[in-house]
């Protein structure tokens, strides 16, 4: 499936010919669009190496990804203990690695496509400050494809709605759907009104995503293109 011709930035607009409001997909970016795991993990653990702290082992990291970054830190350290310095070295250390294994995970850039060509409009609405994921989807190409990024910044994490309504602001836009790979992004997500996709692919097997009973479950983002249907012209 061909790119679209015209980039993010020049197909923003969220009224169709009709004058309805646009329509919006809301992706959460790690473990969902993108497998950015590995190099997730292995900075977390180089910071606390950096640091002179024990890392602990990537199975206990991936549990909490996702997670604002502070949280994840004082998982493992000792109760009262400044996270700031570990926390300062991930900020340092992840943005030199961030494109070393990170792809877009199989068929998201094609899928991403096609409901933009049907007339909706996408965002991405993460855990990452907006600075770090906008860097990180333009180094991965998925820029063309991509209406809004918007981090969390200053606003409440998830699975507080705040990414979610701060992306569809942006886009003027009516949140349909809340795609994501962890309990929170589906937690968030209905807390928004939106219906939920989940995919397994990511953080959160299938497992734990089913308990959180999100509108849908799947291993993958190809079921979107059944639930996505034209917007009217």
């Amino acid at each position: 499936m061909r790119a679209p011709a015209s980039s993010a930035s020049s197909s923003s607009s969220t009224a169709s010919a009709s004058g309805a409001t646009r329509r919006a997909l809301v992706f959460d970016l790690d473990g969902t669009l993108i497998d950015s795991l590995p190099d997730i993990v292995w900075s977390f653990r180089a910071a606390f190496e950096a640091e002179a702290v024990p890392a602990p082992a990537e199975a206990d990291v991936r549990t909490l990804i996702g997670r604002p970054l502070e949280e994840m830190v004082a998982a493992f350290v000792s109760d009262g203990s400044d996270v700031t310095p570990i926390c300062d070295a991930y900020r340092r250390i992840y943005p030199l690695h961030f494109t070393e294994r990170t792809r877009p995970f199989p068929g998201a850039t094609e899928v991403l496509a096609e409901v933009r060509r049907r007339g909706w409009a996408t965002a991405v609405a993460t855990t990452k400050r907006t600075s770090m994921a906008t860097r990180l989807v333009t180094a991965l190409g998925l820029d063309p494809y991509l209406d809004h990024v918007q981090g969390t910044d200053d606003l409440p994490h998830k699975p507080a709605p705040d990414v979610i309504h701060a992306a569809l602001a942006a886009l003027g836009a009516e949140g349909a759907w809340m795609v994501g790979d962890t309990v929170s992004d589906l937690q968030a997500g209905r807390a928004a009104g939106l219906r939920t996709y989940a995919v397994s692919w990511g953080t959160h097997d299938a497992r734990r995503l089913a308990e959180a009973a999100p509108d849908v479950l799947e291993p993958d983002l190809w079921r979107l293109l059944e639930l996505v249907p034209a917007a009217p012209s």
